[in-house]
């Protein structure tokens, strides 16, 4: 049985994922777009840029999101003049960074399920009367929902693991910005809590390995991968 404490690890790291998914999600989306269907001057530029994420070290993006977003930071200054909001040491601080985590997996997924679209079905419906709004709403969208479904599920994931970024970023505050990689880490250096550390990362591994599979199930079944065929995934 988890304790009050542990119950509140599990909810504010499930709170940071969702909200992290959310305020990615249309990013994530329009940059997929852009690169799926999009021919522009440095868009191999762009893709390196939203993929960065992957390669560079966690703690070197939290340290980025430190000047960026810290007090003295350019957005993280206009922000606190402006709505008297700051971002340090929040756990809004640690959706945000999970989010720029998860960005580049979900960029991926939903590129792969855009360019697995049948484009004669998109030119059928504009000779058919449709405008390129509704072409999108009624033909597109719901040809790349599983992709997009599928990509928001493997965020979700990737935002339940996140560390390096977290905890560089808004530090490791109990109720406030301790998510369940954190309270690990935290457990690790406490002598005899082996148990603690080990329900926590039991869930860690279910909630996580539960969204990879998922995320897998919808991407088949939209027919994903880089050659668009039946079957393909998004890893």
């Amino acid at each position: 049985m988890l304790s009050p404490e542990e119950w509140q690890i599990v909810a504010l790291s499930l709170r940071v994922s969702f909200l992290a998914i959310l305020c990615t999600l249309p990013v994530a989306f329009g940059l997929a777009w852009l690169l799926a269907r999009k021919r522009f001057a440095g868009k191999i530029v762009l893709d390196a840029l939203v993929h960065l994420p992957l390669v560079l070290p966690p703690v070197v993006t939290g340290w980025l999101l430190l000047i960026v977003f810290g007090a003295n930071g350019p957005v993280g200054k206009l922000l606190h003049d402006l709505f008297g909001m700051t971002l340090m040491f929040r756990w809004t601080g640690a959706a945000l960074a999970a989010a720029i985590m998860a960005l580049p997996l979900m960029v991926r997924a939903m590129r792969l399920s855009l360019e697995a679209v049948d484009q004669r079905y998109e030119g059928a419906a504009r000779t058919l009367g449709a405008g390129p709004w509704r072409t999108f709403f009624e033909v597109t969208l719901p040809l790349a929902s599983p992709g997009i479904v599928a990509g928001m599920v493997l965020g979700f994931a990737r935002s339940i693991g996140e560390f390096g970024a977290t905890i560089t970023f808004v530090s490791n505050i109990p109720g406030e910005t301790r998510t369940l990689p954190l309270a690990i880490y935290t457990s690790l250096q406490l002598p005899g809590n082996e148990a603690a550390v080990t329900r926590l990362a039991l869930i860690s591994v279910a909630l996580s390995l539960g969204a990879l599979l998922l995320s897998e199930v919808l991407a088949r079944r939209g027919g994903l991968g880089s050659d668009g065929a039946k079957g393909s995934h998004v890893l």
